[in-house]
């Protein structure tokens, strides 16, 4: 019998510390995949980064096996990381939070490059920009 795929699920999950609990038994429990065999996997293979967030394309198939891929952390934890902050700004017209700098854009753009839908490494630093920008973070040389 042929695997097909019956479901793709979307997670956000710390890096090497994935545990059964929620969120990840509350998004892939009800699809019947081995949940400890996942989180095992996912631990093994996001080692590297722990304690940043990253986002996981969970494919399920009839057979209950799964497949997923990691992606780049969202570049708003990046971006906090990088102006050492705890939280965007309430108003980022007005309140400003934090600075990165030019070269620090620029590495956070090289990371999301992958992910963005753009292969122009100027328009990801504005993409990236743009993000800070709506975070209340500035943007220095």
């Amino acid at each position: 019998m042929a695997k097909t795929m019956t479901a793709q699920v979307k997670i956000q999950i710390t890096a090497g510390k994935a545990t059964p609990a929620p969120p990840v038994g509350t998004a892939l429990g009800p699809h019947g995949i081995n949940l400890g065999q996942f989180v095992k996997q996912f631990n093994d293979r996001t080692a590297d980064i722990t304690g940043t967030v990253v986002p996981a394309i969970v494919t399920i198939y009839n057979d209950r096996s799964f497949e997923f891929i990691i992606k780049s952390p969202p570049a708003s934890i990046l971006l906090l990381k990088a102006a050492k902050v705890e939280k965007g700004a309430a108003n980022p017209r007005t309140d400003k939070v934090g600075k990165v700098t030019k070269a620090q854009l620029t590495e956070i753009a090289k990371t999301k490059l992958e992910d963005l839908n753009t292969v122009d490494l100027s328009q990801a630093m504005k993409v990236v920009a743009g993000t800070a920008r709506s975070m209340g973070i500035e943007i220095v040389d």
